[in-house]
């Protein structure tokens, strides 16, 4: 328990640096993983809006990210401790985040205005009108 509460710390305080809202990934949601990348860098995650027990992330290492359909395969936010620990503290970005982490401790978040209309276009929103995180 004390462990979950600091995670959730971390990553608190990581969307607080960068001016984002906290939205949790939680514990026994699904994330998308690229398996067969894991110990490259770049490692990048994106984030779409969480819907039916997915945590809306998706999360690749490498300069390239693969069109390939079985490029990610399913795996709960849990078990990513043991996959790509060092993902874990940008797990509390919201929907439209990305992250790029690299080598000797780089890291860059952003907002993808793209990933933000297809949480948009999820939730049947109107052009222009806030997406429901919850």
């Amino acid at each position: 328990m004390k462990e979950m509460v600091e995670v959730e710390n971390r990553q608190r305080e990581l969307c607080a640096r960068y001016g984002s809202n906290f939205v949790s990934a939680p514990p026994d949601s699904i994330l998308g993983i690229a398996l067969e990348t894991l110990g490259k860098f770049p490692v990048n995650g994106l984030r779409h809006p969480p819907e039916k027990g997915t945590s809306g992330w998706y999360i690749w290492c490498g300069e390239s990210l693969d069109i390939r359909p079985d490029f990610f395969a399913p795996l709960r936010v849990s078990h990513l401790i043991e996959k790509c620990p060092v993902s874990i503290p940008s797990l509390g970005l919201p929907p439209g985040s990305r992250f790029l982490l690299g080598e000797k401790g780089y890291e860059d978040v952003w907002f993808d205005a793209t990933l933000w209309r297809v949480c948009m276009l999820s939730q049947g929103a109107p052009s222009g009108a806030p997406c429901r995180l919850t």
